[in-house]
């Protein structure tokens, strides 16, 4: 069987066994493990050329074109990894409800094997459905499993996100009327060969639909509001998931259908207004990160804040900034991850994330207290994490690009703005931290139980991945450089 096409299997048909009464947790942690086990095996075997490998194709409806076509290149592959080690962890995390535990994990199984689909898939179209799929379970996991106002986060999600959705088909349905009558195709492949032969024109209008309905889904500012609410009511393995792979999404979807298509002379006339956007999610979702008073908002916010950076480099079109968009990617979600992960276990000891009401938890829980501020400074961007490679070379990527001016052009203005954004970030995760882990202890926190085993390693997995895509950058880089340069 094709090694693709089982990595969206295998967690299809253990959330039907769970489903059928099979043990949840176990058969959940088995399929999550056997999908990592199996991602590790296509990046041994995954030859650096550049080229879509373990390739499999068969017409679904040949009359527009459409065929279930699964292939990995190096980006796709990291952003398998991403999938697969994120699921892993946040399944292994996650701790059953008191009702409904088949359904519930089956519902992070149903995530998981719709984000790797889409991230395996080389057609647009099934690309689009596959996200669709992983998004429906997300309803479901923080209408019926969240905390807080978690109807109401579900419905604003499901509002922002079906539109963005359907602002996207516009734009992909705009894409495949481009092409000339008879080569229409929602191939990833074709659509940029066509594009670069001039088959492929694209009006303007394209262009900006696609963009902004990916950026809906992905909290680009102003759209980005949905985000942080939803997340501080998910159960913290959908929090996970969501921020740490399924945002990824569009981003991901820039990445192969905006930048190797669309022309300077349609995408320049719109980087001003873009640049705008990008920094409103640096600066002002920044500064409103800061002004948070509960842990799991803050991080959402974070989370939104960081999208900034990876829409900087990928607006840049240079190929430093799209490495280090690809490489922001896999480190946001496996730090983004870590961080829901530890704000999950903190609120199931104290039943509160609200920054008045903790305080001194280093001294019960010195071992919780050190894993979060790694994970915080990951967050932040310190020296030797992923994070920090990939905001630099989004920070080159972003001063190299735009046309030559006296003084500076406007992605350098732009770039120069963005780099507060690291001290915004500092500010609102270290006041946390000193908040939640440092102070006097309150007398009610004094027998908090340390972090338990499965989590300590749920959560250590994610960071020494963090640690070595930080100290060794380029073994990411080198998987993703071949997928982004256009020849």
């Amino acid at each position: 069987m094709n090694l693709l096409l089982a990595s969206i299997l295998i967690p299809v048909l253990a959330a039907i066994l769970v489903i059928a009464g099979f043990n949840a947790r176990r058969t959940a942690i088995f399929a999550a493990a056997l999908n990592f086990l199996l991602t590790l095996v296509i990046v041994g075997q995954f030859k650096q050329d550049g080229g879509y490998q373990f390739l499999l194709s068969v017409p679904a409806v040949p009359a527009l074109g459409i065929k279930f076509s699964l292939g990995v290149d190096g980006l796709g592959v990291a952003m398998l990894f991403l999938s697969t080690a994120v699921t892993l962890a946040a399944i292994a995390i996650a701790r059953p409800p008191k009702a409904n535990v088949s359904w519930f994990y089956a519902s992070l199984l149903f995530i998981s094997a719709g984000a790797v689909g889409a991230f395996v898939s080389v057609d647009a179209f099934f690309y689009y459905m596959f996200h669709e799929l992983a998004l429906v379970p997300t309803f479901l996991l923080i209408g019926i499993w969240g905390s807080g106002d978690r109807q109401t986060a579900a419905w604003k999600i499901t509002v922002y996100l079906a539109f963005g959705s359907f602002v996207l088909l516009v734009g992909l349905i705009g894409l495949y009327l481009s092409l000339p009558a008879g080569s229409r195709t929602w191939d990833f492949r074709e659509l940029a060969q066509a594009a670069r032969i001039g088959t492929l024109a694209p009006a303007p209008w394209v262009y900006l639909t696609l963009f902004f309905g990916f950026g809906i889904l992905v909290s680009l500012f102003p759209f980005h509001t949905w985000a942080p609410q939803a997340y501080a009511s998910a159960p913290s393995p959908a929090a996970m998931l969501h921020a740490g792979v399924l945002k990824k999404f569009g981003l991901y979807g820039l990445l192969r259908l905006v930048t190797p298509i669309f022309p300077p002379a349609i995408t320049e006339p719109f980087n001003n207004l873009l640049l705008v956007l990008l920094l409103g999610n640096i600066l002002y979702v920044g500064l409103v990160t800061i002004s948070q008073r509960k842990l799991d908002l803050m991080l959402g916010y974070s989370s939104v804040m960081h999208m900034g950076y990876i829409f900087l480099g990928i607006l840049s079109w240079t190929t430093i900034g799209l490495a280090g968009a690809a490489l922001m990617l896999v480190a946001h979600g496996l730090s983004i991850a870590a961080l829901f992960a530890l704000s999950g276990e903190l609120r199931e000891r104290t039943g509160t994330l609200k920054f008045s009401e903790l305080g001194g938890l280093a001294r019960t829980m010195p071992k919780f207290g050190l894993l979060f501020g790694f994970a915080a400074m990951a967050s932040i961007g310190l020296p030797g994490f992923a994070n920090f490679a990939g905001e630099l070379m989004v920070f080159f990527g972003g001063f190299s690009a735009g046309k030559p001016v006296v003084g500076l052009n406007n992605f350098q203005i732009a770039t120069a703005i963005a780099v507060w954004g690291v001290v915004i970030s500092a500010v609102y995760m270290l006041r946390a931290y000193r908040r939640v882990f440092f102070g006097p202890p309150l007398e009610r926190w004094k027998d908090l139980p340390e972090i338990s085993t499965h989590a300590k390693i749920c959560v250590v997995g994610l960071l020494i991945l963090l640690l070595i895509f930080g100290f060794a950058p380029q073994l990411l880089v080198k998987f993703v450089l071949p997928a982004i340069v256009q020849p």
